[in-house]
């Protein structure tokens, strides 16, 4: 079942990976497949080694309902997400280095460069530590995530989700690319100003019609 699904989820996963958002095994790509139904990376499998069918079906209880992998360790927490985020059809779950350095210096990223204001929709939170594998983590990015379509977990990495499975993808990638540029303007000591919101907003709508 949902063969071109799995695909679309493998894809995804590697696309995060030649992005340098994780390395080897690490992190999670899941979609929403149906009533109590969602699609999951197996748990410590390189993503290169992976075929679609490695990709986990499973229920509302993590149960594995096709699929002969083990579900990633953070499945309890990817289905709080889906089951409290209704609009949420696909999380994606990272250890992005230049994001979660940012989540220890500032509280917020703010809707201070284009790629924020377009692929996150709203300033992104950062989140209290909570352990790998730990359904905690689905908790507290939910509480979060206010109308942002990302999170950053501190001491962890970045949880990103979308309406579909590339709205997820463009807010973790260029997440990294505005946290990276939010980094090095600290790092030179610099005044990040705040934008008119007037402007914030005429650029989220250009955002509506990008690629149409």
């Amino acid at each position: 079942m949902f063969e071109k699904e799995k695909k679309q989820v493998l894809d995804t996963a590697l696309e995060i990976k030649r992005c340098r958002l994780v390395s080897l095994s690490g992190g999670n790509v899941s979609m929403r497949v149906g009533e109590d139904r969602y699609l999951v990376t197996p748990s410590g499998m390189i993503y290169e080694d992976m075929e679609p069918s490695d990709v986990c079906l499973i229920d509302g209880a993590c149960r594995v309902v096709e699929g002969i992998r083990k579900p990633s360790s953070d499945a309890s927490a990817l289905v709080y997400m889906f089951e409290h985020m209704p609009k949420a059809n696909a999380i994606i779950h990272t250890h992005q280095p230049w994001a979660t350095a940012a989540g220890f210096a500032a509280d917020e990223i703010p809707d201070f460069l284009v790629t924020v204001m377009d692929a996150c929709k709203n300033p992104v939170k950062v989140a209290p530590f909570t352990p790998s594998s730990a359904i905690g983590m689905g908790i507290l990015a939910t509480e979060y995530a206010g109308d942002s379509l990302a999170v950053i977990l501190k001491h962890h990495g970045v949880v990103t989700w979308g309406a579909d499975i590339q709205e997820a993808l463009f807010a973790a990638v260029y997440l990294e690319e505005a946290a990276q540029t939010f980094v090095l303007a600290k790092a030179m000591g610099a005044e990040i100003p705040a934008l008119d919101p007037e402007l914030i907003a005429k650029e989220k709508a250009g955002w509506e019609t990008y690629g149409q």
